[in-house]
């Protein structure tokens, strides 16, 4: 007998489908006319033992038992899932052949593989084990997946690594979860202060924005603009480029804070003759965006729609499981395989059919282009998000699902419109001896651009606004060494402004491009090669379980932190706040599932970290946390428990 195991019940129904009928359905699996069955975990359905079932006295929570690290590493089973664990053991105990068939992705690697280790399957059947990977549950790609099967034991590496990140969180969760909770309530504040690899730095990502904003301190800078006038009339404006000398006068972001030197430079100019020094025009095109990522699906859904990390992400597992409309959506690539291009036509064909909005948008696309998106160097164990061969026709969308949807299609379609073309013109003038510079780009062909028009928002004469409109003025033909006018000079007073508190866009742009946010370039690197802080699966949830925690709180559009977010932060060491340690911990698990590292060079140097950190902890002050009574919770007693992945 073969045993599928899937990852949820919608995937295994899905495997199904595609294999020998008549079926019959059991409780927990369906049996298949040849005799074989497919089954599924729901999810997680083992999770790390706690503290209190290696030792009963780490019940209670004491300096002295820290830090708590197990010798042997237990799971336990899920009380919740419990029935479908006991399901799963008879039937791997009667299969002949396993075939895994969890998630593509690091977490749904390990999902199924820690299953089959708690029932301490045979060495020889654990070697035949067969890994079945299916990112789109519409009958003829399962088909296809089914006819594609590989050795399990080449996935080993990437479940390792998921492996070593499981225990590391629970290492680094349980033990600075107690440690600063202990140290908080000395100071009066009896609640549980969590503690989280990845949480704890997006916190701090908000912490100091917010202290950033407190402390700014407007100032006033100034832009001198020259009204140019060509030999045929013809009017734009040049912007002017402070020389060295004028050094002295400006701050490190090259703003002039000096008005009288402004003001000079404007009297300079007034009525002179002006002369073109260079022009530069050359003909450019930009590339459609590449298909979404999770990430990068739900920034532009919160920029577009203000729809939360959390509900994006829901919407899209509705999407690929419930209508099968989409790809598996916790996906952190943006690529495909070349062979999918072969599906481009008739995925169009379908949506050009289609009574929405987007229809149009198809049928304008040329199926026969293959923009850069179809890359098989840059597809790892999953492909970007698109859309699927099923038709939305017939299916009952709520408006969430139908912009999610939308958003995706659009992406889509654009790999199929030609490239954006523009002139760019870069034209720099002499005046009175000060040099001026007016930079313009003037579209040739929309492309794709055509699927991404919206009715502008009306000028907020920001800088960005008003910058924008010189970079799209009209430039006449000018050449090299002609004489022009100056008209006159024009006085621009600006002030410089805050930082922006984070929204749900900024704040997930933020975690997927953290590098900008350190110093130490070595970590720069790190953090770019490896995503950012969190993965795709639980950048939503680790957003969401900030709120829920009660550190993060929506003012608006707006993020902010808590006094008791605030306070926490104030508190803990800064290494335990910044994304540095992220970035090396990723960089270990990827070289894990590479094979170019070993699990324990994670675990180890952890262990000690942790410990140093636990030590910290009693010469931190909490004296800015507030004073509150213990709130007697469930949900405190296992501050990381989780449904699928832990919460770092």
């Amino acid at each position: 007998m073969k045993l599928y195991i899937a990852e949820k019940p919608s995937l295994g129904r899905a495997i199904a489908a595609a294999l020998p009928k008549p079926q019959k359905n059991h409780q927990g699996y369906i049996a298949l006319a040849n005799g074989d069955v497919v089954s599924w975990c729901i999810g997680h359905i083992l999770e790390q033992a706690n503290p209190e079932n290696y030792d009963p006295a780490f019940k209670k929570w004491q300096m002295a038992h820290l830090p708590i690290v197990p010798e042997q590493w237990q799971l336990k089973p899920k009380a919740q899932t419990r029935a479908q664990l006991t399901v799963l053991r008879k039937l791997v105990k009667q299969a002949d052949e396993i075939i895994h068939a969890g998630d593509p992705d690091r977490e749904g690697q390990l999902l199924v593989d820690e299953v089959i280790d708690f029932f301490k399957v045979p060495a020889k059947k654990k070697q035949n084990i067969k890994r079945l990977l299916i990112s789109d549950l519409n009958l003829p790609a399962v088909q296809r997946s089914l006819a594609n099967l590989q050795s399990n034991q080449l996935f080993m590496p990437l479940s390792i690594s998921a492996l070593a990140r499981s225990r590391a969180d629970w290492l680094y969760g349980i033990n600075l979860t107690r440690a600063y909770t202990l140290q908080g309530q000395k100071a009066g504040f009896n609640s549980v202060l969590s503690v989280g690899r990845v949480q704890t730095p997006v916190l701090g990502l908000v912490v100091r924005r917010q202290q950033e904003i407190a402390n700014f301190v407007a100032k006033n800078f100034y832009e001198v603009h020259a009204h140019l006038q060509s030999n045929n009339q013809e009017q734009f404006i040049a912007k002017w480029q402070p020389s060295e000398a004028c050094q002295p006068h400006m701050d490190d972001e090259g703003r002039v804070l000096n008005r009288a030197l402004a003001e000079n430079v404007v009297s300079r100019i007034e009525n002179q003759t002006a002369e073109i020094s260079s022009v530069d025009e050359q003909k450019k095109q930009q590339a459609a965006p590449l298909p979404y990522s999770l990430s990068a699906l739900q920034i532009d859904a919160a920029k577009i729609y203000s729809l939360n990390a959390k509900l994006v992400l829901d919407v899209c597992q509705a999407l690929y499981e419930k209508h099968k409309l989409i790809t598996y959506p916790r996906s952190d690539c943006r690529y495909l395989p070349t062979e999918h291009h072969a599906q481009a036509k008739g995925i169009i064909t379908m949506l050009a059919g289609a009574n929405e909005n987007y229809a149009a948008f198809a049928q304008g696309a040329n199926s026969s282009l293959k923009s850069k998106a179809w890359n098989n160097a840059k597809v790892t164990a999953h492909h970007a998000i698109i859309p699927t061969e099923k038709s939305a026709a017939k299916l009952s969308l709520n408006p969430f699902e139908k912009k999610i949807y939308f958003l995706i299609v659009r992406q889509y379609l654009a790999q199929f419109y030609p490239a954006y073309q523009y002139n760019q013109t870069r034209v720099e003038v002499l005046i009175a001896g000060g040099k001026f510079l007016a930079n313009a780009k003037s579209p040739i062909a929309q492309g794709w651009k055509l699927l991404f028009q919206r009715t502008k928002n009306k000028p907020d004469n920001s800088i960005q606004d008003n910058d924008d409109k010189l970079s799209h003025q009209l430039l006449p033909k000018l050449i090299a060494g002609e004489k022009i006018h100056c008209n006159h000079g024009e006085l621009m007073s600006r002030m410089t402004q805050a930082p922006k508190h984070f929204t749900d866009a900024s704040l997930l742009s933020a975690m997927t491009g953290i590098a900008r946010f350190v110093s130490d370039s070595e970590i720069k690197k790190l953090l770019r090669e490896n995503d950012g802080l969190g993965t795709e699966a639980t950048r939503a949830g680790i957003i969401d379980l900030l709120f829920k925690r009660d550190y993060l709180q929506r003012q608006g559009k707006s993020i902010h932190a808590t006094v008791v977010g605030t306070s926490l932060i104030n508190a803990l060491p800064i290494t335990a706040t910044m994304p540095d340690m992220t970035a090396h911990w990723e960089a270990t698990l990827t070289n894990i599932s590479e094979k170019k590292s070993r699990y324990e060079h994670l675990i180890n140097p952890l262990t000690a970290t942790i410990t140093e950190m636990i030590k910290q902890s009693e010469q931190q002050s909490f004296a800015e946390l507030p004073k509150v009574a213990f709130k007697r919770k469930a949900k405190t007693k296992k501050p990381f428990a989780r449904k699928k992945t832990t919460i770092k």
